[in-house]
């Protein structure tokens, strides 16, 4: 067990077989305990307490398993096995895009290579020359970045990206349906049209309906390249598949030793292990967003839209692998059977394996399911 697992305040779900449903857990002392109530039957409801950190630390509970022999196995979600969910349920998945400025880049490299992954390099060499590094500490919507707008326009390499990156306005997006997102050790879907595609390593905030940041996880946003490049219309087909939006292993609440300035300074290690013995390591921190953490979320939710079951808002990320894998020039793709580590000091690590997201576990257990279980249960 980490250090992180020991000294904070950490809540999750897991798949209970017995109940066949799921279940709230937080951990103590190395333990999975359920504290699911008919007060708060749900992550939703105790994200929208007035102390969620208090109620996971005294509410009475049963004892599950060691969490050593939960997260020892090489995969979640078999039959008959106690396994992590992600830790969200009823909360919208929306995400921001285009919040550092190295993936920005990269998002305009698509956007010219039209999802050609063959094209990617020269675009790459001609807009860094034109770039450079003089976006890294650029903020979004200052009048120094109106100014970045102004040259590159005249440089002809403006894109909706750059608007979104640079710009006033934050892109936020749905990245999945509420209770589609996969957990820590299950399969990860990329869409079988798909021949250019990564992983997205990014912090998740956990936000109640009130508009108030109660805690951070992982997760990772897989992208397909090409199917955005070929259009940010594609969005949606890029973003929102089966199994396509991982989150985990568990929230971290905001207690005396974990809050949003960790989220601001932390730091995130990526790693790639592939079945053909690739490997890719990678490193970020989230001093480098162009956007402070809480100016996406009131982007997000507030007068203009509510969010009566909360959210969880993706921040985007600095990774945009950009290594050859297979033919020069080619740049990085996932291949089928890659083991993609997503991991922070003070968050743990989420695990998980790269599959076709029409081979990945269909997803059957929406609202509808979560209710029918609750009500068997009489947890409503």
């Amino acid at each position: 067990m980490t250090a992180a697992y020991q000294s904070g305040t950490f809540v999750g779900r897991v798949w209970r077989p017995d109940v066949e449903g799921p279940s709230l857990v937080t951990l103590r002392e190395g333990q999975f305990v359920d504290i699911t109530s008919k007060a708060v039957p749900t992550m939703r409801d105790l994200l929208d307490l007035d102390d969620p950190v208090a109620h996971a630390r005294s509410a009475p509970g049963k004892t599950l398993a060691p969490l050593s022999a939960v997260m020892g196995r090489s995969e979640a979600g078999k039959a008959g096995e106690l396994h992590l969910l992600a830790p969200c349920d009823l909360q919208a998945i929306k995400a921001c895009g285009v919040t550092f400025a190295r993936s920005m880049i990269e998002r305009v490299i698509e956007e010219r290579a039209a999802g050609d992954a063959a094209r990617a390099e020269a675009i790459r060499a001609r807009v860094t020359a034109i770039i450079g590094n003089s976006l890294r500490n650029l903020k979004a919507g200052s009048p120094e970045s109106a100014r970045v707008k102004a040259a590159l326009i005249e440089e002809g390499v403006w894109s909706q990206y750059l608007e979104v990156g640079i710009g006033p306005d934050a892109e936020v997006f749905t990245k999945a349906q509420p209770l589609s997102s996969v957990g820590w050790g299950a399969p990860v879907g990329l869409h079988p049209v798909s021949r250019w595609n990564n992983p997205e390593p990014e912090i998740v905030l956990a936000v109640a309906s009130n508009g108030r940041v109660k805690g951070a996880t992982l997760g990772n946003d897989v992208n397909l390249r090409d199917v955005e490049g070929r259009s940010a219309l594609l969005l949606g087909k890029a973003k929102d598949n089966n199994a396509s939006c991982a989150i985990g292993p568990f929230i971290r609440l905001f207690d005396e030793t974990y809050s949003i300035d960790d989220v601001r300074n932390a730091d995130l290690d990526l790693l790639i292990e592939g079945a053909d013995g690739f490997r890719l390591e990678g490193a970020s921190t989230m001093r480098e967003i162009s956007r402070d953490p809480l100016d996406l979320v009131a982007q997000t939710i507030g007068p203009h839209h509510q969010y009566p079951d909360g959210l969880m808002l993706f921040m985007g990320t600095l990774f945009a692998p950009v290594e050859d894998r297979d033919e020069p020039g080619q740049g990085f793709t996932h291949k089928l059977g890659d083991v993609v580590t997503i991991s922070s000091p003070a968050l743990g690590s989420l695990v998980n394996t790269v599959r076709l997201a029409t081979e990945c576990q269909p997803w059957t257990f929406g609202t509808t399911a979560l209710m029918r279980n609750l009500a068997k249960r009489e947890l409503l």
